[in-house]
């Protein structure tokens, strides 16, 4: 081989590609809804096929011809033999990003946030209410946002202290009752103790007109 040889323009890169295919045909990457809703991409597909897109973009950077380019003279040693080193480049280059693209998705759970997108998208579908947009001013977008909060907090507050309120006058109520039935038993305490010495004194004067002093005088 001549030292001007340089690798052909036509020759075959041994690069998977694919070619553009309808979404409408993929076999799994579409799903359809009820109704007469259009034929519509689920957001784990349609990541999957970005994802494949950019890594055949990726591979097909590191082209043969160009990988063939930066060997040359090893290429013009043994051409077969670079055609599998790059084969072999292209293979494990292709399983490392899939693998570490893989770890990124379970990392974070990205295959059931994009699900549950798909599924909060299909519940506001035939929803007519003009969807909230920010107002462009922070201050306000975030007081439209807490202040419905904050409402729902003073609305609770105000119950609980109703329910405190009438707690605590029903318990004023049962202290006042209370203190009304120790007064009534410090009245009948007083009205026994008052009668006792009046018995006693009625006695003693009793005891004192049938037994005289003087009639045991010596």
């Amino acid at each position: 081989m001549e030292d001007n040889e340089t690798p052909a323009a036509n020759h075959n890169e041994n690069v998977d590609t694919k070619s553009s295919e309808n979404p409408t045909e993929e076999a799994g990457g579409t799903r359809k809804v009820s109704g007469n809703d259009e034929v519509c991409w689920s957001r784990l597909k349609l990541f999957d096929k970005v994802m494949e897109q950019s890594l055949q973009r990726f591979i097909g950077w590191a082209s043969f011809n160009r990988f063939a380019s930066m060997f040359h003279q090893l290429y013009k040693m043994n051409p077969r033999r670079m055609e599998s080193i790059h084969k072999q480049f292209t293979e494990e280059l292709r399983r490392a990003i899939k693998d570490d693209i893989s770890a990124l998705i379970e990392e974070g759970r990205l295959e059931a946030k994009l699900n549950e997108l798909d599924k909060l998208e299909l519940a506001v579908k035939d929803n007519t209410d003009p969807a909230w947009r920010p107002s462009g001013v922070p201050e306000q977008d975030f007081s439209s946002f807490v202040m419905p909060f904050y409402q729902k907090q003073k609305a609770y507050l105000r119950l609980e202290l109703k329910k405190i309120q009438a707690e605590n006058a029903a318990l004023a109520l049962k202290v006042q009752a209370g203190r009304e039935r120790i007064a009534q038993t410090e009245n009948h305490i007083s009205t026994a103790v008052a009668d006792w010495k009046a018995s006693v004194m009625e006695f003693e004067s009793l005891a004192s007109s049938l037994c005289p002093a003087d009639v045991f005088d010596v």
